[in-house]
């Protein structure tokens, strides 16, 4: 038996483990300078849109954070959304989790993440997407952990199961929205605020 090229086999394992099990921060909203490189995308890009979001830096004199401001008013069904988005250049195809480091307020609690890849921005597209629960609170911040695999893509508000999975090797696009809940049980409205610290990948 070849001891060394066991060996070799055994530690090239351990190598990936190590790469996967580490941590990169991919939006530190503590240090960063300004928000330019993000976006507005809510659903006034339609006729019957009403919502608005925003993201902005507060920074006092102790700390520096992100806030993630919306208005929701969606359609009777639930159809609406308030969102930002930037665009990216990232491969994720060595991490398992992207984990948001927040705190909710407000009227909602229901958002989700909006990935697009390989540069397919156009509204033809799937879109890839994960729902969460932001933990609300106003004196403590939490990490919400959303596995990279369970990434759905998603046409126009409903899921697109034949559509191809999402290449976490070349992420072109990273959003955040509060939605009103069209085609879901759950319905929300009204404004509300997502502190966010960072933005990191595991």
């Amino acid at each position: 038996m070849n001891y060394r090229y066991i060996y070799s086999i055994f530690m090239i394992g351990m190598m990936f483990r190590l790469i996967r099990g580490h941590r990169e921060i991919l939006f530190d909203f503590t240090t960063v300078e300004n928000l330019d490189n993000w976006k507005e995308i809510s659903d006034t890009v339609r006729t019957v849109g009403k919502s608005k979001a925003a993201l902005v830096l507060q920074t006092t004199q102790v700390f520096q954070r992100a806030v993630f401001f919306t208005l929701l008013n969606p359609q009777p069904n639930g159809a609406g959304f308030a969102g930002i988005r930037t665009m990216t250049n990232l491969n994720l195809s060595n991490f398992e989790n992207i984990d948001i480091n927040c705190r909710g307020q407000g009227n909602n609690n229901h958002y989700k993440v909006v990935l697009r890849h390989k540069g397919l921005h156009s509204n033809e597209d799937v879109t890839y997407e994960q729902f969460f629960m932001a933990p609300m609170s106003d004196t403590d911040f939490s990490t919400v952990t959303l596995p990279l695999i369970n990434f759905k893509p998603y046409y126009r508000g409903r899921e697109a199961p034949d559509a191809e999975p999402l290449d976490t090797a070349i992420i072109t696009m990273f959003g955040l929205q509060v939605y009103g809940g069209v085609y879901l049980p759950i319905k929300q409205k009204g404004v509300s605020a997502l502190e966010l610290e960072n933005i990191s990948v595991s």
